[in-house]
This record gives C-alpha cells, structure tokens and sequence, in this order.
C-alpha cells in the first residue's frame, strides 16, 4: 500500500519555548516540521526544502518576517507557498502590510494551539479547493455566481449587481477565509494602476451585503484589515 507523504509545515521562530511549542503540535497532528531562527538562513532553506505552508514569526533577528515574505513572494520557485503570519496584538499595520505582500492569513500573539492547527489547515485546505479560472461559477451558502453570465442567484432568485460588485463578490467567495485587503480588492478587479479609496471599497461591500439580504453575513468584516468570506460549512 502506498503511504501518503506527510506535509511540511516551516516555521520561523526565533523565541526557543514557542518554537518548540510549535514543532510538538504540528508534528503530533500528523505534520513534518522544519524550522529556522533567522530570516536569512529561512529564506534559504524554504527555497531548497519547498515546504507545503510557511508559519512565520514576524519580529525575527536580522531581516524581520516581512522581509522573509517579500523575499519568497519575489522568488518564482517560492511565491506560490502559503504564508500564515504570526503577529504580535496590535500590530494591525503588520498584518495589512504582510497580506499586501502575499501572505495568506494572520495569527496574533499570544495565541492557542488549536487555533494555529486550525488555521494551518484551513490555509492549505483552501490551496487545495482554489478555482483556478477566475470567471468560474461557484455555489456556496446558497449563493451561485456566474461571472460569464454576469448572474448571481440568491436562495435560487436573481440579484442584479454592477460588474464590480459581481466581481468583487466573486473574489471573495472564490477563496472563503481568506482575508482581503481593500488595496487587494481592488487590484483583482480594477487593476493596480487603477485609484480608489478605501471609502469606495466599504461602499461596495455595503451595496453588495445588501443585495444578498440574509446571506449578507457571508461577507464578514476583518476590523483594520479588510474583508473575508465566511468559510464553507
């Protein structure tokens, strides 16, 4: 019978007790581990070992944690690695800043065991379930958006949205959990170059919430982050 190679989980800690912490309970939920103290040295080693996910302390001796993330998403053998962050509380520009660079998720310090396990694996559950077209229909909590069509069908009945709406909706179901960035938002549907405040943005998302009616909680607000959709059930 063939066995299933284990995925790798990389963390970058510098904080001895709490990588320590870290490496028994991955590893008991069934989770190789590998690790570094030092952003340099880890941004050497995830480019040779190509882990499944990177858990990346953000306050590191040398080259901090964004540096380590700016440095694997500029790299075309690494970017497509997912980053959970490890933040300290409060530290809301950090995390703005490090989803901004390609980061995944966000876990704030200090934090429970079962949280970190749970948002490994919903990181790399969602890779997994990613659609790959973005114009791709998608079903979820009795919504259905077709981007081709331009519909979006609410409980079975249609919703009229402008194209950004529809867009945006979809960007957001597309990869449920995710957090989401205004400037992230709007980069995936207007483009980088196109200017939009972070007003706009809120007023999109309120446009839409109501138009979904009392599916609207499925687009749950992230307070001084952004936007996510609520995970699939």
């Amino acid at each position: 019978m063939r066995i299933k190679p284990k995925q790798t989980v990389f963390v970058v800690e510098d904080e001895e007790d709490i990588l320590e912490l870290l490496r028994y309970n991955l590893a008991r939920e069934g989770y190789a581990v590998a690790s570094s103290a030092n952003g340099e040295e880890a941004v050497r080693a995830i480019s040779r070992k190509m882990p499944d996910l990177v858990l990346l302390d953000l306050m590191l001796p040398g080259i901090d944690g964004l540096e380590v993330c700016r440095a694997l998403k500029r790299n075309p053998v690494t970017a497509g690695i997912p980053i959970v962050m490890v933040t300290a509380k409060g530290e809301e520009s950090d995390v703005v800043a490090g989803l901004e660079l390609g980061a995944d998720d966000y876990i704030a310090k200090p934090f429970s065991m079962k949280v970190v396990i749970a948002r490994v694996r919903a990181v790399l559950r969602r890779r997994r379930a990613a659609p790959a077209d973005r114009n791709a229909p998608i079903h979820v909590h009795g919504i259905e958006i077709n981007p081709g069509r331009h519909e979006v069908l609410v409980r079975g009945k249609p919703v009229e949205m402008t194209f950004s709406e529809l867009r945006i909706l979809h960007l957001l179901a597309s990869r449920p959990g995710w957090v989401m960035t205004r400037e992230h938002i709007v980069d995936a549907v207007r483009g980088e170059d196109y200017a939009v405040t972070d007003r706009a943005v809120d007023v999109q998302i309120v446009g839409i919430r109501r138009k979904l009616g009392a599916s609207a909680d499925c687009i749950e607000t992230v307070r001084g982050v952004g936007y996510r959709f609520r995970e699939w059930e």
